[in-house]
This record gives structure tokens, sequence and C-alpha cells, in this order.
């Protein structure tokens, strides 16, 4: 193995005054006992929030509410499976409608740019990569080991082989969201970090466990530094997978980790999707007679 802009309008002060010098027609009359204006009226309006009414001015605005969000300290971690979840979304969108991404660009705030960039650009390259098959795989799709332990492990096999930790989350991230999907892929890969077992026999080392998150994470680093890591990622990361576009797609998401390590909290809530098809938590391996059932529900769901 990828809105809300708010404009509040001040109320605003309304004031008409006039004034004169002496009539032409004689004398100004005597002041009377009582007043003859009223003192001014104050008028506040309060506007709507501006919703955006074009494709390309939705997505930006999810974007821009859930990257900033992510990215903020004081954002309370019950809020950022939400958000993960919904930039998540904006950019399978936008991987379906490239031609949405200038526009959107030109709508983000100029200090995320750089990241919506990465991101859309990571999951078009994925999408072209993975031509899913007609029917849904034979996977279970748990839930994965909290974040915090996920971090020790990618640190702990980064600082004893020198590669950074970020790449080899953007690896689990891409293979199979960071543990979500326990399965073999078609090529006969398995595990979190997805090993083949040849691979495996030479990286994974003697005792070790394909399905441990812990021993599969410390291969991956392994096998990275085995082929230029950390000096050339790029040849560390086709050795892995020997595809440009999982090249650019995996650095793509490491970098935006190494730039705000926040932004690891918003893809640890990525879900898997199959093709355009959701597989939530507790999807399960059933047998082959009630397979074709479940995709035809699982693909109305998703639409």
């Amino acid at each position: 193995m990828v809105r809300l802009v708010s404009v509040v309008a001040a109320g605003v002060l309304l004031a008409a005054c006039s004034a004169g010098g002496p009539s032409a027609a004689g004398p100004p009359a005597a002041p009377t006992s009582r007043p003859t204006t009223r003192p001014p009226t104050t008028v506040a309006t309060t506007l709507p929030p501006v919703r955006p009414t074009t494709a390309a001015g939705r997505l930006a605005s999810e974007i821009t509410r859930a990257e900033t969000a992510i990215r903020d300290p004081a954002t309370r971690p019950s809020q950022l499976r939400a958000l993960g979840r919904a930039q998540q979304r904006a950019y399978r969108a936008l991987a379906r409608q490239p031609r949405l991404l200038p526009e959107v660009l030109a709508l983000v705030p100029p200090a995320l740019r750089r990241t919506v960039k990465a991101n859309a650009l990571a999951g078009a390259e994925l999408r072209k990569l993975n031509r899913p098959a007609s029917r849904l795989p034979r996977w279970r799709i748990v839930a994965p080991a909290p974040a915090t332990a996920l971090l020790a492990s990618y640190r702990v096999a980064g600082a004893k082989l020198a590669v950074p930790w970020q790449y080899l989350a953007a690896i689990h991230l891409v293979e199979t969201r960071m543990g979500r999907i326990r399965g073999t892929s078609s090529a006969g890969a398995r595990g979190p970090m997805q090993f083949l077992p040849a691979t495996w026999r030479r990286y994974g080392g003697r005792g070790r466990n394909i399905d441990a998150t812990g021993d599969a994470v410390l291969a991956a680093a392994r096998l990275l530094r085995a082929n230029g890591a950390p000096g050339n990622m790029a040849a560390a990361l086709y050795a892995y997978n020997p595809s440009r576009r999982y090249v650019r797609a995996v650095t793509a998401y490491a970098e935006q980790m190494r730039a705000d390590r926040r932004a690891f909290l918003g893809y640890y809530q990525w879900q898997v999707y199959y093709g355009d098809t959701l597989l939530p938590e507790g999807y399960p391996l059933l047998p082959s007679h009630a397979a074709d059932q479940q995709t035809t529900e699982l693909r109305k769901g998703s639409r």
C-alpha cells in the first residue's frame, strides 16, 4: 500500500447630523424650554457567516480549519479525531479532482500552501499507484495502537539506526494506516510495515515477530539504513518499494512531520479506504459467500 471561514461584521454606527449658518430670512427663533432634536441612534448589525459556494472554496475552508487546529497546541485531544478525518476527506477529494488544486492553493493562507500542496500531491500519487480490485480485500480493520506508543516505536528505531522517525511514521501511514490493516497484500506482504517473507528474513532479525509493531518498525529502519538512509532517503525508500510515486508520497508526508511534529496527530486519525470505499474499524474478514453482499453495502455507505 490516501470550512469554515467565518466573517463577523462589527456593528455599524450610523449617525446623522446637520449644521447651518443664520438664515437670510431673519434672526433665529428663541430657544424653547424643550429640546427639539433627538440623540443619534446606534444601529448594530450582525451578518451571517459567509459560506463558500464553490467546490474549491469549500475544500480550502475545510483544509484551513483542520490544518490550523491540528497544529495548534491549544486544540483538545478529543477534537483531533474529527479534525484528522475531515483533513483526510478534503485531501481525498483533491486527489480525485486535481484540477481544483490551483484554486484551493490560492484560497488557503500563504503559510499553509506548501503543506496543502504536499498532501494533495501525495494523495494523487498514491491514487495512481494503487489500483483496487473489484472485490473488497479479506482484511480486518482494527483500532491502532495509542499515538504515544507508536511515536515511541518510531523514535527508538530511528535513534538506533540514525533514520528520521518521521519517515518510519510515513511508511506506516501509507502501508497500513498506522496498523489499522490486518491482512496480507496481493503481493504477499504482511505485518504493520508490510514485509515480504524474504525481506523479513533479511531485516527482521532472529526471534522477531513480523506482526509486532516495534519489531516491524525496527526492521524497516534497518532496511532504510542499509539502502542509503539517512543521507539518501529517496534511494532508501525506493529500496522499500521500487516506485517513484511511492517515494514522492512517503517523502511528502514525512517532511510535513519534520516541519511540524503535530502533523503526526492528524495523520494518526486517517482511516482505511480501499479505492473510494471506506473500510471502518471493525470491518471483518468474511467468508467468501458473504463478501459480495458486504462489498455492496460498504460501497453504498461510502457515497
